[in-house]
């Protein structure tokens, strides 16, 4: 459900006075991550590599409570669900885009993610959820990536996720992940909180 809520009543009431109206209010924070479990948790449940991540950035997002925030349109709304949206290449050669809700139970998160991608590289449409708080991601795997900055739109206020091709070595793998968000919905800490949970949930697989 998205419910739009008073600014100077909600703990980003500052924020929204200091960012809402800044021509770049976003934040682009990057980690290294020991994805190792990652990899193993693939193999072991079968189920995709990029399922997985998009799972455990939902489960660390899902405890924060500022990700059920969002500016938009010079308002500012809550949300009591999240979904993470993932961009996909389709049979043509372009690209579409899903939205995938957040659940807890991990397989059936699996399940609506390759049924739903499939769908969209297969149909060549993008599919969108209502009243959800979406968590965007984007997976440029073609090429390992120190740092990713996407562009800044009034039309996408919403929180980003980034990364490219993970790096084998000898006792671990691991992947440098951009984390992008605005400024109204959280500050540095939040969003180095969530880096932190991350890593936290992927140790937990």
């Amino acid at each position: 459900m998205k419910t739009e809520i008073s600014p100077e009543e909600s703990t980003r009431a500052a924020a929204f006075s200091l960012w809402m109206t800044s021509p770049m209010p976003m934040v682009t924070l990057t980690k290294t991550f020991n994805v190792s479990n990652v990899l193993k948790a693939s193999k072991r449940l079968g189920i995709r590599f990029n399922a997985l991540l998009c799972w455990c950035i939902g489960k660390a997002a899902s405890n924060i409570k500022e990700f059920y925030t969002l500016p938009e349109q010079g308002k500012l709304y809550k949300y009591d669900r999240i979904a993470i949206n993932v961009i996909v290449n389709n049979r043509e050669g372009g690209i579409n885009s899903c939205d995938i809700a957040f659940t807890d139970d991990i397989g059936q998160f699996a399940s609506d993610y390759n049924s739903l991608t499939a769908q969209a590289a297969t149909e060549c449409k993008s599919s969108f959820l209502e009243d959800y708080m979406i968590i965007g991601t984007s997976a440029m795997i073609e090429t390992e990536l120190d740092c990713i900055v996407n562009q800044y739109t009034d039309k996408f206020c919403n929180p980003m996720v980034m990364w490219g091709k993970f790096r084998k070595k000898l006792l671990k793998t691991t992947l440098p992940i951009s984390f992008q968000f605005h400024h109204v919905q959280m500050d540095g800490g939040h969003g180095a909180g969530f880096l932190e949970q991350l890593q936290q949930e992927i140790k937990a697989l």
